[in-house]
């Protein structure tokens, strides 16, 4: 076999690697997310996480090293999801789009990734142990950017004065959040039904226009 042909094969098969590797990677971050939310940290065990990935407890340690190091990859994780969904904040001019589209994304998250909001919301509740840096520095940074945007609305006047900025990005983090931190307690007042995929797009539209309307504009 030439050389060329050596090397196009290795390459083959470090892609290969990289696959297996990122698959692997997605379904121990899946199901740390749901022992996460359940146990917390500390009852948490990798043998757990890896019972529910459906993998040898080895794979746990052998890509992600510590139980640590795997909490907070799924923290991250989470996060930088949320992060993304206020892209719209840059990607639109229009406030109205910019809302629209962002208050959307998190309310898939919180249908697509309930777990992963508990994990946070558990983690904040504790005092952010293991988030505190990431708090004060990169969420902090980004809300900053978040709230000059709506303030620039204000100014433009394309929006009614909100006041404090914050205020609005917290109310459409309580609301949105609320479907996957409290999803239990939304089942019991839905008739002990889960939400149908129907009956959440409905919710979904009903939150986007009352943040709409919070800031003076027709849905």
């Amino acid at each position: 076999m030439d050389n060329k042909k050596v090397l196009v094969r290795a390459r083959g098969i470090t892609r290969s690697k990289e696959r297996i590797r990122e698959e692997n990677e997605l379904i121990i971050l899946i199901a740390a997310e749901k022992v996460f939310a359940k146990h917390g940290l500390k009852g948490s065990t990798t043998k757990q996480i890896a019972d529910m990935a459906k993998l040898p407890k080895s794979n746990i340690h052998y890509y992600f090293h510590t139980k640590l190091n795997l909490y907070r990859c799924v923290l991250e994780s989470i996060l930088v999801d949320w992060m993304r969904a206020a892209d719209t904040f840059n990607k639109f001019d229009e406030p109205r789009e910019a809302l629209k589209y962002y208050v959307g994304a998190k309310m898939n998250l919180s249908r697509t990734r309930p777990f992963g909001s508990k994990v946070w919301a558990n983690e904040i509740i504790s005092g952010a142990p293991e988030m505190e840096e990431v708090l004060s520095s990169r969420l902090k940074q980004w809300v900053d950017t978040c709230v000059s945007s709506i303030n620039r609305w204000v100014e433009l006047k394309k929006i009614v004065n909100v006041g404090d900025a914050h205020t609005l990005l917290y109310m459409i983090w309580a609301t949105t959040q609320h479907y996957a931190d409290f999803d239990y307690q939304v089942m019991i007042l839905n008739n002990g039904k889960e939400l149908t995929d129907s009956e959440f797009e409905e919710k979904k539209q009903q939150v986007i226009d009352l943040v709409l309307r919070s800031v003076g504009l027709n849905p």
